[in-house]
């Protein structure tokens, strides 16, 4: 199976890696400046699961020609539009392609582009970042990918995916409900990247404040709501579990989202919060600190570009 992994970044980096050190046949597409690092460098990972470095498949938008069997988009998601562009070339009939995307507008913005039966369920657990060096370092020992059709289905293609991903130094795990699994995933960032972003602080330091722990219970149960009024069943243990590990006093936490909004760099502020107020707003779902986070994100982004 050729695989293309789109991006080489914390995320698809980390994992693209991880496949090619399997042994696996994973080209990397970049941009130009990144493929001049690389070329240079070699694809950098300090990680607790084993530090390493190899020279990797690099290709450019314009060197694709021919298919790819799987192709792993891990591109931020205000970077889709130009990604979906990229890699047409490389989209036959068979191909797979399997998004790990933040927030949810992104699967019909690629069953639209490419047709509901090339797109399967996909999400990532990891908390990395690309530190001054471009070295990709693995914060914590969670590196797990989760994968489906979103109809349930045991299909030969996702069975052959399964195997694949499996034969690699992470946590590769078939659901038979990945839909769900991206409900459950978008709450726990959604309600993290909002505590954070809107306090300017880690979970913890959040906790110790006055009405810190309220404040975090009120903001998950808005977005919480918003799921369920949009079509994600509450499964009531395993969310009381997601806000347990968000009132963690001992265990600070930030967001991807916050850590790129404190160095200056773009957010995926409309997928992850925005498309959440709109959502509430379509229900009548009452979200006063997802609107003010979504507002306050805005003004920031105003900011930013001035």
């Amino acid at each position: 199976m050729r695989i293309l992994v789109v991006g080489a970044g914390a995320t698809g980096g980390y994992f693209g890696a991880r496949l090619a050190q399997a042994g696996l046949d994973v080209a990397f597409l970049v941009r130009a400046q990144r493929a001049q690092q690389l070329k240079r460098d070699g694809l950098q990972i300090i990680s607790p699961h084993g530090d390493l470095t190899l020279k990797p498949q690099l290709l450019q938008a314009h060197e694709l020609s021919q298919p790819f069997d799987l192709i792993i988009l891990s591109v931020k998601s205000f970077a889709l539009n130009q990604a979906m562009d990229d890699i047409a070339p490389a989209v036959g009939e068979q191909t797979m392609i399997m998004p790990i995307l933040n927030g949810m507008q992104h699967i019909a913005t690629l069953r639209q582009r490419f047709g509901e039966a090339r797109i399967v369920g996909g999400l990532c657990k990891i908390i990395a970042t690309l530190n001054d060096q471009q070295q990709i370092v693995q914060m914590t020992p969670l590196h797990q990918l989760i994968y489906g059709e979103f109809s349930g289905e045991m299909t030969p293609r996702i069975e052959q995916l399964d195997r694949l991903l499996r034969q690699a130094n992470i946590e590769a795990q078939l659901s038979d409900n990945v839909q769900r699994d991206l409900w459950e995933k978008w709450l726990f960032l959604a309600s993290l990247g909002a505590v954070c972003c809107l306090m300017r602080g880690d979970t913890a330091q959040v906790m110790a404040a006055p009405q810190g722990e309220q404040l975090i219970g009120a903001l998950f149960a808005e977005v919480l709501a918003t799921l369920v009024a949009s079509g994600y069943e509450d499964r009531p243990a395993v969310t009381a579990r997601l806000l347990e590990s968000l009132c963690q006093a001992d265990k600070p936490m930030t967001s991807s989202m916050y850590r790129d909004l404190m160095q200056g760099n773009a957010i995926e502020a409309q997928q992850i919060i925005g498309d959440l107020v709109e959502r509430a707003q379509r229900h009548s779902v009452p979200t006063p600190l997802l609107s003010a986070t979504w507002t306050q994100l805005n003004v920031w982004q105003q900011q930013r570009q001035a």
